[in-house]
Formats: C-alpha cells, structure tokens, sequence
C-alpha cells in the first residue's frame, strides 16, 4: 500500500485508541497506573501524526504500533495482573499467574522489532540480513531493559504504590523473564514477517519516487 493507504491506517489506530483510551479511562483499577501503562500511548499519537508527511511508515509498522497500543490500554485497564481474558488463559493452560504480562513484553519485542528494522533499512541505510536481525534484537533488549529500569524508578518513587505497575505476581525473577519474553517476541517478528515487511518497505519507496 502507498503513503495515502499509510494515512488511512493511521486514521484508523487513532480511531481506535481514542475510544480505547476512553474505556479503559473511566473507570480503571487504579488510575495511577493507568496513566503509567497509558503514557506510551499518548506519546505515540502525535509522533505518528508529526512525521506522517515527511516519513510515513509502512502500513504493516502501523497497524502493529495499533495493537500494542490496545495491548496497553487493555492492561491500564484492570493493571496486567488482573487481565481478565489472562485468568482464562490461566485456567486453561493450568498455568500459576495471569499471562498477559507475559504476553504485553512478547509484543514490547515483536512490534518494535519491525518499527526498528524500518528506521534502520529506510532511515539508516542497513541492508536486510544477519546483522541488521542482531541489531534489531539488541535494540529491543535495549528498550525492555530500559523501561525495567524505568519500573525500577516508579517502585523507589512511590514505593507500596508501584505494585500494581510492576505486575510482578510473586516472582522474584519477572524482570528477567519480561527481557526474554521481549527477545522471544523480536525474533519471531524477525522471522514472521521480514519478508512481508521489506515488500512493504518496496512498495513505499517505489510510490515516493
């Protein structure tokens, strides 16, 4: 799809994190960490509005930004460890904790591993391969160790206040499990969807010039 078909997919994301941002707004489990988890969300929004004429992404970068910004309202919502789709994956999978923490840093390393690779192929120069693949995947640790850092920084500011935002569920080793859950997710972009994604990066840069 051309730059126009970007815009419409915009459109779109913006449509449906408004009205996200308004039901899981109204009444949220706590609303400190609603406008924690929300933050990245409202950050987005005019990133993507400010550089969608001089450098739109692909159709296929945008639509995933939209679904992890849903995953983060959703988990604003009812905090992650209280999902209420997590419970029932819980009991299904007879698992000990509610997944969809879990699953929040899985997509934390799938979508940024594509919007990554963009910048780097379009805006960096790198040619698709190996190395851009370990680069990307470095970057997405990067980004998963700096907002573990960033969690860090809310338990020391507001102490007792933070539990609900760390989602941690007991488990002393959740941090570490959140940093591989984000590496899973970025290889398996990697290996998902390269493929689609420099057809789209292609079809971009051949409706620019």
């Amino acid at each position: 799809m051309t730059k126009s078909g970007s815009r419409l997919v915009l459109i779109a994301v913006s449509i449906a994190w408004l009205i996200g941002l308004v039901a899981s707004g109204w009444d949220p489990y706590d609303r400190a960490t609603w406008w924690m988890e929300v933050a990245p969300v409202l950050i987005a929004i005019p990133i993507l509005w400010l550089t969608a004429q001089r450098f739109p992404l692909t159709v296929l970068a945008v639509a995933l930004i939209g679904l992890h910004g849903l995953v983060l309202l959703l988990g604003g919502a009812y905090t992650y460890a209280r999902v209420p789709i997590g419970f029932e994956v819980q009991d299904w999978l007879g698992l000990a904790r509610n997944p969809y923490d879990r699953f929040g840093h899985f997509i934390q390393g799938f979508v940024p591993a594509i919007v990554l690779r963009e910048l780097l192929v379009r805006w960096g120069g790198l040619r698709p391969g190996a190395l851009l693949a370990v680069l990307v995947t470095a970057s997405c640790l990067a980004v998963s160790a700096t907002y573990e850092l960033l969690e860090f920084g809310a338990a020391m500011a507001l102490g007792q206040g933070a539990d609900e935002f760390l989602g941690t569920q007991g488990d002393q080793w959740d941090t570490q499990w959140d940093m591989l859950m984000c590496v899973i997710g970025a290889i398996t972009a990697l290996l998902t969807l390269s493929g689609l994604h420099n057809r789209r990066m292609a079809e971009l840069e051949r409706a620019a010039t």
